[in-house]
């Protein structure tokens, strides 16, 4: 018996051996190519047909000291409709600084109150309204204005800071207080209301 199982030992080995050998219909294939997927972009957007600015920047400010002693900035401007201005208030003795963002709506703007709680401290100011970089403008506005301000004349158009184009700023000295102080330049006094 022994013979036999050897031989049918012998037999399976061979069996295995040669289904192995050959061509097998089952033969692992290259694996399969991944593709990238890209999502499609989105189109961009068309340019807006609009006319640039043709008529020089202007903006007008006006202050007015509130009975909490603390400065309300408004003011009216030809720039596009949702131009971002920022309005800027500075002691002029310490140079501390109070800033707000504000957007023109219906050529207007308002910003403040700016100062401590407890009031201003008696003393000149600067207010100062610009024109943010054309860079961080919408759409709109930018259509106007150029992708770097290129559109905008004046004489309150000066070049940005930062070299990011050409911006607008307007600057107006206040002094306030109960007594007007004396000064070398034209300065407008405002009282508590």
């Amino acid at each position: 018996m022994r013979a036999w199982y050897r031989a049918w030992v012998a037999g399976m080995l061979l069996a295995l051996v040669a289904g192995c050998g050959g061509e097998a219909e089952d033969a692992p294939q290259d694996p399969p190519q991944q593709v990238a997927l890209r999502e499609p972009e989105p189109p961009s957007p068309p340019p807006l047909e609009v006319d640039p600015m043709g008529e020089a920047a202007a903006i007008d400010l006006v202050a007015s000291l509130g009975g909490d002693r603390r400065l309300r900035v408004s003011g009216n401007s030809n720039l596009p409709e949702g131009a971002r201005l920022q309005v800027i208030v500075e002691r002029e003795l310490s140079g501390v600084r109070w800033r707000e963002r504000v957007s023109l709506a219906a050529g207007r703007f308002e910003a403040g109150p700016f100062g401590p709680g407890s009031g201003l401290p008696d003393g000149g100011y600067r207010v100062t309204a610009e024109l943010q970089a054309a860079s961080v403008q919408p759409r709109e506005v930018q259509a106007r204005i150029g992708t770097e301000g290129e559109h905008l004349s004046g004489p309150l158009v000066a070049a940005s800071p930062h070299g990011l184009g050409l911006v607008v700023r307007a600057s107006r000295r206040f002094l306030v207080g109960s007594e007007p102080r004396r000064a070398n330049e034209r300065v407008e006094v405002l009282r508590v209301e």
